[in-house]
């Protein structure tokens, strides 16, 4: 189905039609790559470094262009923190506050957001305020008063943080705590962080995303839609999707393991492709902690569905496995290449004393809502996606909550649309009034919220007063002005 038949058919049919004709999985357009697709499970998982402090609690990282080989053969040009793709991780602990220093030698102007962190505003990465390109500084301050949790940070430009993001600009970031210190988890080489996310390469090996001759995004100067610019072609509004799938940033990789358990610390970075991962050829996830932080107690899945901005910390146990066993991680949301997403093979037998123990932490316990409050993500008539109806206007907050106190905000759709919330975490309470699904469990930062579907959070205003925002996670949908201010006052 085209982008233009799909767009037509998502205003004229409901939900019920909707889901009758098979289309409630998809999440965005299909973008092929030109060149000849590596094969899949032939490049080692590369593991991101970890960034050192240039001094205790201040970090320093320079976003630039760089060349780096990606599909084996060619290099791709990167717009990379520190120049790699991802970037680097920051392994943190709670309470220790430190600053980021972000340099901006890049041809255009950026924004970085810690995702899933509780930070100042003027450090939460607003998409208007903006490092300068052309050696343009800017110091991040993170207080860190946060349980331990898998977070991650990216670009987060007004109208460009689809194709910058897609580019490169993006990379994890790790708080941990006495809590999960004291747990006998997988540590050290059995802890991996996994950054999941799809491209689509040119023939040269560069990043192919469709955007208009006119959308500047290599500069500053963009075409307009709907009172914003536009910095995706109009076919590709849904969402743009790759053909290549990515793990921290090698195409569907390999890697080693022993036959004993692993923590994997999975990242969903892609701009708008939902996954429903899956190991074959069989086994199970274990989930010990969910976007912000551990969870009070395990939960098995035997598949995980997890959309852009969501992560899932989850054990597997290899020693499930024969000696020799190849185990692929699958994507059963896609059909061809992006069906796979990475292999583990079993190479050999090794001691192993870790546990998922059956208590994992306590988390924060329900706080009453002191109100109830409708957002509803909306493609409008005018094909500008929206919330309550309006395309995202800076400055203007569609809610004041008090600092210190829950709501229950009531998420609403028309179509895939994985909201986040900035700076507070939520807890989701149900799914078209019933149960939420076991994947919903603990506290979060980021909810798949699915066509004609109401999802109901009850979210935490914590740690700081001023502005902040909530948005769709889709990129594309970010940059088509599915933004809105809140202010906590």
């Amino acid at each position: 189905m085209s982008a233009l038949t799909r767009r037509g058919f998502l205003g004229v049919l409901g939900g019920a039609a909707l889901a009758a004709a098979g289309c409630a999985e998809i999440s965005g357009e299909l973008l092929r790559s030109r060149l000849t697709l590596p094969r899949p499970f032939t490049v080692p998982l590369p593991i991101p470094e970890v960034a050192r402090p240039v001094r205790p609690g201040r970090y320093e990282v320079t976003q630039r262009a760089a060349r780096i080989e990606i599909i084996p053969g060619t290099t791709t040009e990167v717009l990379g923190y520190g120049g790699t793709f991802p970037g680097p991780t920051f392994d943190l602990r709670r309470g220790s506050r430190v600053t980021v220093a972000v340099r901006n030698e890049l041809s255009v102007p950026t924004s970085t957001h810690l995702h899933g962190g509780v930070t100042p505003p003027g450090s939460d990465g607003y998409p208007t305020d903006l490092v300068a390109p052309g050696g343009g500084t800017k110091d991040y301050d993170y207080p860190l008063e946060q349980r331990a949790a898998t977070l991650w940070y990216h670009d987060h430009r007004m109208d460009f943080t689809g194709p910058q993001v897609w580019r490169g600009l993006a990379g994890m970031a790790l708080v941990r705590d006495k809590e999960e210190d004291a747990l006998p988890l997988p540590r050290g080489e059995r802890e991996l962080p996994l950054m999941i996310c799809d491209r689509a390469f040119d023939e040269d090996g560069s990043f192919r995303y469709p955007s208009p001759p006119e959308s500047g995004h290599t500069g500053h100067m963009g075409g307009h839609m709907g009172g914003h610019m536009a910095a995706v072609d109009g076919d590709y509004m849904e969402g743009v999707e790759g053909d290549v799938i990515l793990v921290n940033g090698a195409p569907w990789p390999v890697a080693e393991v022993t036959a004993t358990r692993y923590r994997l610390r999975l990242l969903n970075a892609s701009n708008a492709r939902r996954y429903r991962l899956r190991l074959t050829p069989g086994g199970r996830f274990t989930q010990i902690g969910s976007d912000s932080g551990l969870l009070a107690a395990p939960v098995a899945h035997d598949e995980l569905p997890i959309s852009p901005g969501e992560r899932y910390d989850v054990v597997v146990d290899f020693s499930a496995y024969p000696v020799g066993t190849a185990v692929t991680l699958v994507n059963t949301l896609a059909d061809g290449p992006a069906r796979n997403v990475m292999r583990f093979v079993v190479a050999r037998r090794a001691a192993d004393d870790t546990a998922v123990p059956a208590v994992l932490s306590r988390p924060p316990g329900r706080v009453a809502p002191v109100t109830t409050r409708g957002f509803d993500f909306r493609r409008s008539a005018e094909g500008v996606w929206t919330i309550n109806g309006r395309p995202y206007r800076p400055g203007v907050p569609l809610a004041r909550p008090r600092l210190g106190t829950a709501e229950v905000w009531r998420l609403s759709s028309d179509f895939h649309h994985p909201v986040h919330v900035h700076l507070a975490h939520f807890l989701v309470l149900a799914r078209n009034g019933r149960a939420p699904a076991a994947s919903d469990a603990g506290w979060k930062d980021t909810v798949d919220v699915r066509p004609y579907e109401v999802v109901d959070v009850l979210a935490r205003f914590d740690g700081h007063r001023g502005r902040y925002m909530l948005h769709c996670h889709n990129l594309e949908h970010e940059d088509m002005a599915m933004m809105a201010d809140f202010e906590v006052i």
